[in-house]
């Protein structure tokens, strides 16, 4: 069994320009840029036997090709010691939030329990472990802002998670593209 998730996987410029942002503050740890990614669904250990029709239905999914801003970081929790940095999406995009539905109905269709939590779209950019609101506050109210630049979301993906003493490795394992006046082709990587 395997933990899985979908996301997508912004360009690796966007994702080098996040890497550049590191603080480098004591606590702070900073997410590889291989491991960036906006999770479109996440559903924990799944055996075989459902990771196979999870795949079929996620392949069916045709959607058309989007334009999605990487912009404002903030923390999680809002309030208190925080314990992931993230940048967001901004707000208002339809087409994420009906790519987002159609994932968790593919997953609620095999049988997946949904998560029942409001969403809030963001690639995580780093875990925090004993970080006071100090340096780290500094840095999110001077990058409240920030705008890693836009970038075309033309597929999505669904990842294998390993935990490691080191964090989790992500490996993809199946790709979904939209469509551009093409069908929409699973490809297995």
């Amino acid at each position: 069994m395997e933990r899985v998730f979908v996301a997508i996987a912004p360009p690796l410029s966007i994702r080098q320009a996040l890497v550049d942002l590191d603080p480098h503050i004591d606590g702070v740890h900073w997410t590889q840029p291989d491991q960036m990614h906006l999770t479109l669904g996440f559903f924990g250990h799944v055996s075989e036997h459902i990771e196979l029709p999870l795949r079929e239905k996620l392949g069916a999914i045709q959607f058309g090709a989007f334009f999605l801003p990487i912009t404002g970081i903030g923390a999680f929790p809002p309030k208190g010691s925080p314990k992931i940095v993230w940048i967001g999406v901004g707000t208002g995009h339809p087409h994420l939030f009906q790519l987002h539905k159609r994932v968790q109905d593919a997953a609620l269709a095999i049988g997946l329990e949904p998560d029942l939590r409001p969403w809030h779209p963001h690639v995580t950019l780093a875990r925090c472990r004993d970080v006071t609101g100090g340096a780290l506050g500094k840095f999110l109210k001077s990058n409240a802002e920030f705008h890693a630049g836009m970038f075309r979301v033309d597929a999505f993906h669904l990842f294998c998670s390993k935990l490691t003493p080191a964090g989790p490795i992500h490996t993809c394992a199946l790709t979904i593209e939209g469509r551009d006046g093409s069908p929409s082709r699973p490809t297995i990587e």
